[in-house]
């Protein structure tokens, strides 16, 4: 987190107005499993102990030293899904209803693996693993908590490999994450002073680039058999932008263009995963992955107005720590196809009461299936698709400093993804 000034005592309203955007500007954060490979087919059950393409770079970089030669991985997907957001009758807001929040969202991704010798391989990775965006109508009753947002994080992870030996194998990539930030929400000009129920509005938009690294290890104790685990690190982003603000009065528009600064870390995460091949037919494939949420959740801001007026503060989501776990196998129908099929549970980083229309986030199931086709000997083509089932998701939330409250829950939420992908060897 970044360093924070001490809170001065005067402009009492510009903490006020700092405090209620900054509340706002946690997007929907989520850690995604699915990047455009054929994972998605597995829902992630075995990612850190396959080593079946260069994919397994995001996954864990020791499996590229059980790829030989060359190989280049490139996929496609559009996630999309249910997450419309029904209100309760006593939410105190007028407004419409909000519609679907969760857009159609594309995605793609590239990896290549090369091998240079019997025990050295290198490779590069670049996916969009982290983030969620959710756009509500702008008039609608919650608008006061988000209108919409999205946080995304865009990877490239530079990789290399060592075998020591037929059991032991171990990895490293440098990542460093292009991280995305865009928040527009509705202000109640009440607590300004004003007695009309017309709203201002604050945007925000920045990018940032933070660093961290994924660390992996494979021990395989016999033919068949591959035990892995990874390490991904945490990376700090660190936004900075001038504040986008519409509204009349004369501290809104002193607030208008306000330098401020939003800090908040992308999780750390731990897998262990087995792949277990049980006879030349079927192999059989398991995960458990721990994520750092809890870190996540707390987000340091400070807003400046001038160079004598600094004001700073530290906004706790609340958020905790999650585990997933997968089960999968795999099923060589015939030489040329093979058959994924996956399902995983994920805990939820927020509790009932914790939960926002600007965090719409649960616990998860997931549903898997895909199918690789070998084109020849040296091309692969993958479809895959997975769905993640939230269910009901309540929300009632109340901001304190205006009385505002949205109250209701997302009825049946459900998020699938469609995934495309291309092996090519050399």
């Amino acid at each position: 987190m970044g360093v924070k000034r001490p809170l001065r005592t005067t402009t009492l309203p510009t903490f006020t107005l700092l405090t209620l955007c900054c509340q706002n500007a946690l997007a929907g954060g989520i850690m995604l499993y699915e990047v455009g490979t054929d994972n998605v087919g597995l829902a992630n059950a075995g990612a850190a102990a396959r080593a079946q393409g260069p994919s397994t770079i995001a996954s864990n970089p020791a499996g590229m030293s059980y790829l030989p030669g060359t190989q280049i991985t490139g996929g496609l997907q559009v996630l999309y899904g249910n997450l419309k957001f029904n209100r309760d009758d006593d939410t105190n807001v007028p407004g419409t209803g909000s519609g679907a929040s969760l857009d159609p969202m594309p995605g793609a991704s590239f990896f290549v693996s090369h091998e240079l010798d019997d025990h050295w391989s290198v490779g590069f990775g670049q996916y969009g693993d982290f983030g969620l965006a959710v756009n509500y109508d702008n008039d609608w009753s919650g608008r006061y908590f988000a209108q919409n947002s999205s946080l995304l994080g865009l990877s490239m992870v530079p990789s290399v490999a060592y075998r020591f030996n037929d059991q032991w194998s171990v990895g490293v990539g440098v990542r460093a994450m292009y991280g995305m930030l865009q928040a527009q929400t509705a202000i109640d000009r009440s607590p300004f002073g004003f007695t009309d129920r017309s709203d201002g509005q604050y945007k925000y938009k920045d990018n940032d680039w933070g660093f961290g690294a994924n660390v992996g290890v494979i021990y395989a104790p016999q033919p068949g058999t591959r035990i892995g685990l990874t390490y991904t690190s945490k990376v700090d982003l660190e936004f900075e932008d001038g504040l986008d603000i519409k509204g009349d009065g004369p501290l809104l528009r002193r607030l208008d263009g306000a330098k401020t600064e939003l800090d908040m870390t992308v999780p750390q995460t731990l897998t262990l995963s087995l792949f277990q091949q049980l006879d030349p037919r079927w192999a059989l494939l398991a995960s458990v992955n721990w994520q750092d949420w809890s870190e996540f959740g707390e987000i340091a801001a400070q807003i400046d107005t001038s160079a004598a007026d600094a004001r700073s503060t530290t906004v706790d989501a609340n958020f905790k720590d999650t585990w997933h776990l997968s089960l999968g196998a795999q099923y060589q129908a015939t030489p040329q196809l093979l058959w994924n099929v996956g399902m995983a549970y994920d805990s939820s980083a927020v509790s009932d009461g914790d939960r926002s229309v600007t965090i719409p986030m649960a616990e998860s199931w997931r549903l898997a299936t895909g199918a690789t086709y070998a084109l020849n000997k040296d091309t692969d083509v993958n479809v895959s698709w997975a769905m993640i089932w939230m269910g009901d998701m309540s929300v009632d939330q109340t901001k304190s400093l205006t009385g505002s409250r949205i109250s209701g829950q997302f009825d049946n939420a459900w998020i699938q993804t469609v995934t495309g992908n291309m092996t090519w060897r050399f």
